[in-house]
């Protein structure tokens, strides 16, 4: 059986920039070993999976995973995901709304050709900063937000650039990974984000990571709009706003491939 993927460079207005990731729409749930294998196959950050679903309130089922395990939230695939839909299979509406293991998820489509996705805001508990995490870095530490994903403030953006983080200490670290971030140099905020634990040693771009980040620093420079970037290697640009206990994400995607994946 063939199943059609495409492959989707997020968070950026052109190829081989932002965060890659593989979308493959179903008619139906297929085994979860099968999407685990995929998934792996494809050796991206993220493989996302959608079905039409069955639910008055809901448009896809969507489900994300890593090269080694199904992750509960994921921005940047989702936003790929909808970029299909949108601009590949002729979804109508300007609203797609999905069901995942994170609740109910929206993706809007704006008349300046980004896309909004509607995601749960995610603001961390200030905690201490664990023992051996600057030195882990290689820089010191301002603050230490624990979330779902762990995050540390460092001093400015050419800090966070400059990191060399210790992947094994992240590896274990409790939570999904770390986050580090930093006032921006000509944007807001800037981040990158580590999950080892997963089989992501960087991630490009984290859509997930900014539901941690956007609460923070809206607190912190007292708005509620915001341009963030990811500062990777590869680099993306999300325009975001904190919106009560949702945070939009919003960013532009890109095709770079379309395939068939063939089983006998």
């Amino acid at each position: 059986m063939a199943l059609p993927l495409y492959q989707i460079d997020a968070f950026t207005d052109r190829p081989f920039a932002g965060n890659p990731a593989a979308v493959v729409p179903l008619d139906s749930w297929i085994d979860v070993a099968r999407m685990q294998a995929i998934a792996s196959e494809n050796n991206l950050s993220e493989t996302a999976f959608l079905v039409p679903s069955s639910a008055p309130d809901s448009d896809f089922d969507i489900r994300w995973f890593t090269p080694t395990d199904e992750a509960s939230l994921c921005g940047h695939a989702t936003l790929a995901s909808a970029f299909v839909l949108f601009a590949e299979r002729g979804w109508q509406t300007d609203v797609i709304r999905f069901s995942s293991a994170s609740g109910m998820l929206a993706a809007r489509r704006r008349d300046d050709g980004m896309i909004m996705l509607d995601f749960p805001a995610r603001a961390g508990r200030q905690m201490p900063v664990p023992d051996g995490l600057e030195a882990a870095i290689g820089m010191p530490v301002r603050e230490f937000h624990k979330a779902v994903m762990n995050m540390a403030v460092l001093d400015d953006e050419a800090a966070v650039r400059r990191a060399r983080p210790d992947l094994d200490y992240i590896r274990h670290l409790e939570g999904d990974g770390l986050i580090l971030t930093g006032a921006g140099a000509d944007c807001d905020c800037a981040s990158r984000y580590f999950a080892p634990h997963c089989g992501i040693d960087e991630d490009p771009v984290t859509g997930a990571a900014h539901c941690t980040i956007i609460p923070y620093w809206a607190a912190r420079l007292g708005t509620a709009s915001l341009h963030a970037r990811q500062v990777s290697a590869r680099g993306g640009e999300l325009w975001c706003r904190l919106a009560g206990d949702r945070v939009l994400i919003s960013g532009h995607a890109v095709l770079y491939m379309t395939a068939e994946i063939r089983e006998e």
